[in-house]
C-alpha cells in the first residue's frame, strides 16, 4: 500500500474493463463485513492480515456500499472520495495567502460529494506517513492512513458519518521512523486540560443576533474604556470556573454599570497551564474548553455585543510553548519554528519563535487572526510581545543572535509579517482594532503602511505606565524631585495612537497591587489611587484598567483565586469603585477627553512649573468644548490657589475625586472666583479637579 496515497489502493477501484473491487484495511482483524446494496457482506482476507477484498458488479459506485468503522459506526468508505483540497487551496497556502485557511485545514464538519462527515487536513511535509487517530478507530494509528495530496506536504482524509464532538489527533511517522502523536494545529476545540485531544466542532451553526453592533461598531474616533479581564479569576462559583454564557451576562451588566466600552481578555486560546494566564498557547484556533464550548464562547461575544460592549482578545503570535503534543517539532523537523535556537528559541520564556519567513507558517498566523474576526465576531486583537518579534537580539546577549541580511538587529521577516497582518485584517474587517503591546521606541508602530509604519491602530503606552507608577509610589514629600515623570510622556504622546494602560503586568510578581503601591496611611492610599485613576482618564490616549483595580484590592492578583469581591462590603473600597464608575461615565460623555486623542491640538499646558506644591494643570480640548484638569499630588489642602488662564469668561467644576461619597474630604469648588486673567480655586488634597471652561473668542 502506498504510504503517501492509500486512496490509490484502498476503496473502490476498477481492475479491468469489466471488473471492480473493494479493498478494506482492517489491521489485526481476522474477518470484516461491509454493507453492499443494503446487504451485509463478509469481505475476503487476502495477502497479509488486515487486508480484505470483495469483487463487486461493474455498475457499483461509492454510494452503493457502506463500511464499518472500528467503533461499529456505519458510513461511506473514506477511501472512495476525492480530495477535499483543491489545487488553488494548495497554491495559495504555499504562497502564504490563503486567508480562509481555517475553512480548509484541521478537522471540519463538511458536506463532501453530497456526503456528510468530517474532513481532516494537516500540514506535515517531512512526515513519511500520517494517520488519523480518534475515538471512532480506537486511537489505532494503523487503521486510517491519510494521503499526501499531490505530495504537497498536506495530508488529508474525509471520514463520512462522523459528527461534532469526535475526539482526534494525528499520528505522524517521521523520516527517522519515530512516532509522534500531535493535536491538530487548526483545531477549533480541545479537551479540558490536562487532556490534549482535539475535538471536532462546527462554529458555523451558531445563529448570531449582533447585526446592529457589527454594522455600527466604532473605531478610533470613539471613546475607548477597556476593562482587562482574566476570565478564570474574575469571578468563580465555589472555587469553580463559570461558563462563557454565565460570564457574558455578569460581565456585560458590570461593564455597563461601570462605564467600560470594551472588555479585553487575557488569552483564551487553548493552553495547558493555568499559571501561564494563556500566554503559552497550544491551540491557536481553539477557544479554551475551561469555560465551555466554542458555541458557548460565540454566545459570550454575541451577548456582549447586544449589550453594547466590544471584545478585544489578547493574541500571542510571538512564540509558542515546547509542549510535545502541540506545534514543537511537529513533523519531526522544526516546522513552525526556526531550527537554529539563536533564531528560534526564547531564552526568557523557554518557548519557540515562529519562522515568519516561511510562507505556510505566516499563513497559519494570518488566517488565525482572521478566524477570530470572521467566525467569532471579535472587535480587536491586542498583539502580545511585539518588541520580541521586531528585534532579533530581544532578550539575548552578544553572540546569542544572528543579524539580518544587512547586519542589523531588526527581524525583517517578522516586520513583513506584521505589515501583511495589518493590511489584510483592515482590508477584510475595516472596523476592528489592531493593538500592539510594543515596549520599545520602534518608529511608526501605529503609522500607516503607506507612510512606512507597521499599520497598527493602537499601541500600549508602557512608558507612560512605568513613569506614572514610579512617580505615584514616591512619598508626596519627594514627588517634586520626580515631576519630570509626569511631563516627559507629553513629549511623545502624539507620536503614536496610544492606549494608556494600568495592566495586569503591574500587579503581579512582587510588584504589589495598585493600592499597595500607594504611599501614606490608608486614607492617603485610597486618595492617591483616586488621583491616579482620574489623572489617567484626563491624559491623552485610550484607557485600559485591569480588573480588581477599580475597587482597590490589597493583595497582588492571582490567577488561582477569585477577585476579593468581599472588599466591597467596606466603605473605602465602595467609594473607590464609585469614583471609577463616575469618572468612566464622565469620560464617555466629555468629548474633549477623546476627540483629539492623538493630536497635539487636544492638549495645552496651563502650568507644570509648580514643583513646590506639586500641582499641574492643563486643558483638554475637543471640537467645541474644553476642560481644565488640575491635579494636586500632595496631601496639602490649599484654600486659595491661583491659576493664570487668560480670556476666561465662564467656569464650572464638573468632577472632583475628593468627593465625600468617594471617601474624600469633600473639598469642592462650588463657587469660583475668576476674571479675564485667571481663576482662584481651592485644591483638595491628593485629588483631581476637572472644570468646564469657556473663553472669549
Amino acid at each position: 500500500m502506498n504510504k503517501l496515497n492509500p486512496h490509490a489502493f484502498l476503496g473502490l477501484h476498477l481492475l479491468e474493463k469489466d471488473r471492480k473491487i473493494i479493498r478494506l484495511w482492517r489491521p489485526g482483524a481476522l474477518f470484516t463485513y461491509f454493507e453492499l446494496f443494503g446487504n451485509r457482506i463478509e469481505a475476503k482476507s487476502v495477502g497479509h492480515q488486515g487486508l480484505f477484498e470483495y469483487e463487486v458488479p461493474l455498475h457499483t459506485t461509492w454510494q452503493d456500499y457502506r463500511v464499518y468503522h472500528s467503533s461499529g459506526l456505519l458510513g461511506a468508505d473514506p477511501y472512495s472520495f476525492t480530495s477535499t483540497l483543491g489545487e488553488l487551496d494548495i497554491y495559495l497556502f504555499s504562497k502564504g495567502t490563503h486567508y480562509e485557511l481555517y475553512n480548509i485545514m484541521g478537522g471540519r464538519v463538511a458536506l463532501h460529494e453530497d456526503c456528510e462527515g468530517v474532513k481532516f487536513t494537516v500540514w506535515a511535509p517531512s512526515a513519511s506517513q500520517v494517520s488519523l487517530v480518534a475515538d471512532f478507530n480506537h486511537w489505532d494509528g494503523r487503521v486510517n492512513p491519510m494521503r499526501n495530496v499531490k505530495e504537497s506536504g498536506i495530508w488529508e482524509l474525509f471520514v463520512p458519518a462522523l459528527k461534532e464532538g469526535e475526539k482526534y489527533k494525528f499520528e505522524i511517522r517521521t523520516q527517522e521512523g519515530e512516532i509522534e502523536v500531535k493535536s491538530d494545529p487548526f483545531a477549533i476545540y480541545a479537551e479540558v486540560r490536562p487532556n490534549t485531544a482535539s475535538i471536532v466542532w462546527n462554529v458555523d451553526n451558531y445563529i448570531w443576533k449582533d447585526q446592529e453592533w457589527m454594522a455600527n461598531r466604532g473605531g478610533l474616533s470613539a471613546p475607548l474604556a477597556i476593562y482587562e479581564v482574566h476570565l478564570g479569576s474574575w469571578k468563580q462559583r465555589e472555587g469553580q470556573f463559570l461558563n462563557y454564557r454565565e460570564l457574558s451576562h455578569e460581565l456585560a451588566l458590570y461593564c455597563k454599570e461601570m462605564g467600560f466600552t470594551h472588555i479585553e481578555l487575557l488569552p483564551i486560546m487553548e493552553h495547558p497551564l493555568d499559571e501561564s494566564w494563556g500566554y503559552q498557547v497550544t491551540g491557536f484556533y481553539a477557544v479554551t474548553s475551561r469555560f465551555g464550548t466554542p458555541s458557548d464562547f460565540q454566545y459570550f461575544v454575541d451577548h456582549l455585543h447586544q449589550q453594547g460592549i466590544g471584545l478585544i482578545l489578547d493574541w500571542v503570535p510571538a512564540h509558542f510553548p515546547a509542549d510535545h503534543f502541540a506545534l514543537a517539532s511537529f513533523d519531526g523537523t522544526h516546522l513552525f519554528e526556526h531550527e537554529d535556537p539563536r533564531q528560534g528559541f526564547h531564552p526568557h520564556w523557554n518557548t519557540y519563535i515562529f519562522n515568519y519567513g516561511r510562507y505556510e507558517v505566516s499563513n497559519f498566523l494570518l488566517a488565525n487572526a482572521l478566524y477570530w474576526f470572521d467566525k467569532m465576531h471579535i472587535d480587536g486583537l491586542r498583539v502580545d510581545a511585539v518588541a520580541s518579534m521586531l528585534y532579533l537580539d530581544y532578550g539575548r546577549k552578544e553572540g546569542e543572535w544572528i543579524p539580518n541580511r544587512y547586519g542589523g538587529k531588526e527581524n525583517l521577516e517578522a516586520i513583513e509579517f506584521i505589515k501583511h497582518l495589518n493590511a489584510i485584517v483592515h482590508k477584510r474587517f475595516p472596523t476592528v482594532l489592531m493593538c500592539a503591546e510594543e515596549s520599545t521606541s520602534f518608529p511608526g508602530v501605529t503609522h500607516s503602511l503607506v507612510s512606512g509604519g507597521l499599520g497598527f491602530d493602537l499601541k500600549w503606552n508602557l512608558g507612560w505606565m512605568n513613569d506614572t507608577l514610579h512617580f505615584f509610589t514616591k512619598d508626596p514629600l519627594f514627588r517634586k524631585f520626580h515631576s519630570h515623570q509626569l511631563t516627559f510622556g507629553l513629549l511623545y504622546a502624539f507620536s503614536e495612537h496610544f492606549v494608556l494602560v494600568l495592566s495586569h503586568d503591574e500587579v503581579v510578581h512582587g510588584k504589589a497591587s495598585l493600592l499597595s503601591k500607594m504611599p501614606g496611611d490608608d486614607w492617603q492610599k485610597f486618595a492617591n489611587l483616586r488621583l491616579l485613576y482620574s489623572y489617567f482618564i484626563c491624559q491623552p490616549g485610550k484607557k485600559l484598567l485591569f480588573m480588581g483595580g477599580e475597587w482597590g484590592q490589597w493583595r497582588e492578583w492571582s490567577c488561582a483565586q477569585e477577585l476579593p469581591w468581599y472588599l466591597l462590603d467596606y466603605a473605602p473600597h465602595r467609594g473607590l469603585q464609585c469614583c471609577v464608575k463616575e469618572i468612566n461615565h464622565f469620560y464617555l460623555k466629555q468629548a474633549a477627553l477623546w476627540e483629539y486623542d492623538s493630536n497635539y491640538l487636544g492638549f495645552e499646558w496651563v502650568d507644570f512649573s509648580d514643583e513646590t506644591n506639586m500641582v499641574i494643570s492643563y486643558l483638554r480640548k475637543g471640537f467645541t468644548t474644553s476642560l481644565l484638569c488640575v491635579h494636586n499630588f500632595t496631601p496639602i489642602f490649599h484654600s486659595t490657589y491661583f491659576l493664570r488662564l487668560p480670556r476666561l469668561i465662564k467656569i464650572e467644576e464638573l468632577f472632583n475625586s475628593d468627593r465625600m461619597e468617594y471617601g474624600g474630604s469633600d473639598k469642592l469648588n462650588t463657587q469660583i472666583e475668576y476674571d479675564c486673567h485667571g481663576l482662584t480655586i481651592q485644591l483638595a488634597p491628593l485629588a483631581s479637579m476637572i472644570f468646564e471652561v469657556h473663553f472669549e473668542h
